[in-house]
């Protein structure tokens, strides 16, 4: 009875039915997992890059508008302007444009100031558009909802309250004579 049993299950291990199916079942979330972070990476590099040419764009312009000080709301329209695939910028993009001293530096707060849609609105946390050979530093964060929130590098990336990450870009420009 027991070599039958023992030559029964021989008959069995050695068949290779099915075999695929498990090496299918233990590789195919892996491979799943490093497609959606591929992809995530990709969308979240290419919007960062994207906000930092906007970025960059918009400072070139001011620093070539000899005597002009914009304000807030026209630099953030002409950075929206220049932005590519990035939906609702207007409402998730928060500047911040600072005043600094080359001489007597002090470095920049490195909580940025960023839209939080499950917070109340915040006014802006400081905007001054300096007096004329003055040193500007322009902050940018912009607010976006990860495409797969739950894979591994959705899961990574620092979140607010509403699952939103911020980007963010920083330039420099020194304010022109009037």
């Amino acid at each position: 009875m027991t070599q039958k049993l023992f030559s029964r299950l021989r008959r069995h291990m050695a068949q290779e039915q099915g075999s695929m199916t498990v090496e299918f079942a233990i590789w195919f979330p892996l491979f799943m997992v490093i497609l959606l972070a591929s992809v995530e990476l990709g969308v979240v590099t290419v919007r960062h890059t994207m906000l930092e040419r906007s970025l960059d764009m918009t400072v070139r312009d001011i620093r070539l508008g000899t005597g002009t000080a914009p304000q807030h709301d026209q630099i953030k329209d002409q950075i929206c302007e220049n932005i590519a695939l990035v939906p609702d910028c207007q409402e998730n993009l928060r500047l911040e444009m600072m005043q600094r001293d080359l001489r007597a530096w002090t470095s920049i707060d490195g909580n940025a100031d960023c839209t939080d849609q499950s917070a109340p609105v915040a006014p802006v946390r400081q905007f001054s558009n300096g007096l004329d050979n003055e040193l500007m530093v322009l902050r940018a964060c912009l607010k976006f909802t990860p495409f797969f929130p739950t894979t591994a590098l959705g899961e990574s990336m620092a979140k607010d309250a509403n699952g939103d990450v911020g980007l963010i870009a920083t330039s420099a420009f020194v304010q022109e004579p009037r």
